[in-house]
């Protein structure tokens, strides 16, 4: 496959199907932008209504090109693409480029016209359908109808830019050319009928020109295929950026459980990403910015930030920023002090602080050079942020040029804040190497970027084996109350006392046996949210838990249209911190949740995700750092002096419940305790209740010795 996509990209000639003489059509714009851009390989424009197209020959069909080329563009009508398709790959075509719309996107009548695209191609790769094209800047070869490509100065360089969307590459193309920032090559994946991201990920890894990776994403088709590349390009130092649309769409409806509503579809793919190393973009600005830092190959150790301006207001916005994003700014040490006020002379300057103004920096380049160096040789500082005034407008040559001169002392990240408008010298910055941007935010996000880059993956290494309870029997759909507690305490997860009562008799008589105060509950596998139609009473006792029986019968009765006849006692647990421990499936895999619980954890979305490895639950390495992602993690851990939680007790049942998780494997439609109540250190966690829906049971049998701790 890798030599058809290297033909995709380097193609050494190219078919322009359906090529028109008319450069102010779209379909006239390929052939053009081949010439124009310096393409060195043969062009076949096909036309059966013309005999030379822009001074090349013109075909009046494929069957009569004079031979196979590597790629065929085909600017063609949905219908009429698939027979230049089945044309193509009939000559020995290797890869066909289809810009047509009116497939899959169309709806059910299109999506059958991309199956017999797919068809008519055989073995020859396709790119699209509804595609722009692609771009490999590297090689100057511009296999795109997009306007974008009117530019004539598109600087190449070390990013490459796989979009699911058309009409992004354009945008990109020109803001990239823009600003400065290099790409090497811009490829739309649109519908992926056959050639879809993860294909090109694996591609660009092994390519000389690529340093960064940068993905515009809409979905995730395959993400165990998208999962074994962005782990093969980590390995091979290239980073994955992504900016993933649809974050308003994020969140279920009408989910079943808590833990459905808050691992909303978005905080999965963050869960995703994060785990795999992929750094996410949260702003379509980011996208750029983000990857023209990561091209320079410089890691950020820490987060200690030296920033020096000649100009006081902007250098506190920066230190805002980068404050609000918990970066730290702290004032030079004496060392470096010492040596910045000898670069003064007798000018007053204060040094007891950061931002470091040297006031005379932005009119004195040697000053501004001598002064830069000073603070990347520091070791109180781990990247330096450097601010361009209005006083730099006036040469900026010679400030981009001072501060270029310093790039070879180290290694530490150096950026530039421009604090007047100024594209002229953000282009220059970027022309340079040196990430320039405009506004405080971008630089706490790239800063953070890196920071996050120089971290490593969580470890999967698998906790000590044990024996899971036999799950095959479990019925689909939900699983009642009782049930669901038994699985889990087959696990190790600790369930209060109960019994299973189904007259006002019974009720009275399990409230004797267990003790005071229990915990009335209806237990219907299809009522998930009980509290909320009345069926959970709280604090009762042998005397008085036969009328609120009765009128729970009456009050659940009156929400669900029928007369209940199953009830949980259980006795009440004092004492605990309540959290939500949960597990819901999503397209990504499966991702555990952990967060404030109880009937406020949707009100509050205190919660943290982890995904699943491929096999095997969570590890107590992992348990551990999700609890101390919340914002909540000082009170479990005696905060100010209150009683500290059995936090180890914690982590194992994450990691136990996880293995039950990864146990039931595709069967899992969602899982949830809530409320988990954490008691006092040494005396254990307790599921106070628990929720478990499963779907039709897989081929698979979900049995035997699974991994957990």
């Amino acid at each position: 496959m890798k030599q058809q996509l290297h033909a995709l990209l380097n193609p050494k000639s190219i078919a322009v199907i359906g090529a028109s003489a008319d450069t102010h059509k779209t379909s006239g714009r390929p052939v053009s932008y081949l010439l124009k851009h310096g393409f060195g390989g043969d062009i076949y424009p096909v036309n059966p209504k013309a005999t030379e197209i822009q001074g090349l020959p013109c075909y009046p069909n494929i069957e009569s090109l004079p031979q196979a080329p590597d790629v065929g563009l085909v600017l063609l009508s949905a219908k009429r693409s698939i027979e230049a398709v089945r044309s193509l790959a009939k000559l020995g075509c290797k890869a066909a480029v289809i810009l047509a719309s009116g497939f899959a996107e169309a709806g059910e009548d299109g999506h059958d016209l991309q199956q017999e695209l797919k068809a008519a191609a055989g073995s020859m790769r396709l790119l699209g359908p509804n595609t722009i094209g692609l771009v490999n800047l590297s090689a100057r070869i511009p296999l795109s109808a997009s306007g974008a490509l009117e530019i004539t100065d598109l600087p190449a360089g070390h990013v490459a830019v796989v979009s699911q969307s058309g009409g992004i590459l354009g945008a990109l193309l020109s803001r990239a050319a823009g600003r400065g920032i290099g790409l090497s090559s811009l490829i739309s994946t649109s519908n992926e009928v056959d050639l879809e991201v993860s294909d090109f990920i694996d591609y660009l890894v092994d390519d000389e020109n690529t340093k960064v990776i940068a993905l515009y994403l809409e979905s995730i088709r395959n993400p165990q295929r998208f999962r074994e590349v962005a782990l093969r390009a980590r390995e091979a130092g290239k980073p994955l950026v992504v900016f993933k649309i649809g974050r308003s769409e994020a969140g279920a409806t009408a989910a079943s459980s808590h833990t459905g509503a808050l691992a909303g579809e978005d905080r999965v793919y963050d869960a995703f990403f994060r785990e795999l190393g992929v750094i996410r973009a949260n702003t379509f600005d980011e996208f750029l910015d983000i990857p023209a830092v990561l091209v320079t190959g410089r890691p950020l150790a820490g987060r200690r930030v030296a920033i020096l301006t000649s100009t006081g207001g902007a250098g506190t916005l920066i230190a805002d920023s980068l404050g609000m994003n918990h970066f730290d700014t702290p004032k030079p040490d004496a060392d470096t002090a010492e040596k910045l006020r000898a670069l003064q002379g007798d000018t007053p300057t204060a040094l007891d602080r950061n931002p470091i103004d040297v006031t005379l920096a932005g009119l004195q380049p040697d000053l501004l050079r001598q002064a830069i160096r000073t603070l990347l040789k520091s070791d109180s500082y781990d990247a330096l942020v450097v601010i361009i005034g209005s006083s730099g407008l006036a040469m900026p040559d010679l400030v981009v040029c001072a501060i270029q001169d310093c790039l070879d002392t180290n290694n530490k990240p150096v950026l530039a804040y421009v604090s007047p408008y100024a594209p002229d010298t953000l282009k220059r910055l970027n022309s340079a190497g040196i990430p320039g941007f405009c506004s405080p935010e971008s630089c706490s996000a790239v800063l953070e970027a890196l920071y996050f880059r120089a971290q490593p993956l969580p470890s999967t290494h698998a906790a000590p084996t044990a024996q899971l309870p036999d799950m095959t029997a479990l019925a689909e759909g939900s699983i009642d109350e009782a049930a669901a507690k038994a699985l889990f305490s087959q696990v190790g997860i600790s369930v209060p006392e109960s019994r299973v009562v189904t007259s006002r008799e019974q009720a009275v008589h399990a409230a004797r046996e267990l003790g005071q105060p229990v915990v009335l509950k209806v237990l219907d596998a299809n009522l998930l949210h009980k509290s909320d139609i009345g069926g959970v009473a709280l604090h009762q006792t042998a005397d008085t838990i036969g009328a609120r029986f009765d009128q729970m019968i009456t009050d659940v009765g009156s929400h669900v249209g029928y007369r209940p006849d199953r009830f949980l006692i259980e006795a009440m647990v004092a004492g605990g911190h309540e959290l939500i421990l949960g597990a819901n499936r999503d397209a990504l895999g499966t991702a555990i949740l952990l967060g404030a619980g109880g009937v406020t954890a949707e009100l509050f979305k205190d919660t943290t995700l982890c995904m699943l490895p491929d096999h095997g639950g969570l590890t107590l390495e992992q348990a551990r750092a999700m609890m101390e992602k919340l914002t909540t993690w000082p009170l479990l851990n005696g905060y100010r002096g209150s009683v500290r939680r059995d936090i180890e007790a914690l982590a194992q049942a994450i990691v136990n419940f996880s293995a039950l998780v990864a146990a039931l494997g595709e069967r899992l439609v969602t899982s949830e305790i809530n409320p988990l109540f954490i008691l006092p250190e040494g005396q254990g966690v307790v599921a106070a209740d628990a929720v478990l829906v499963l779907n039709q049971a897989s081929a698979h049998a979900v049995t035997g010795e699974r991994r957990y701790g």
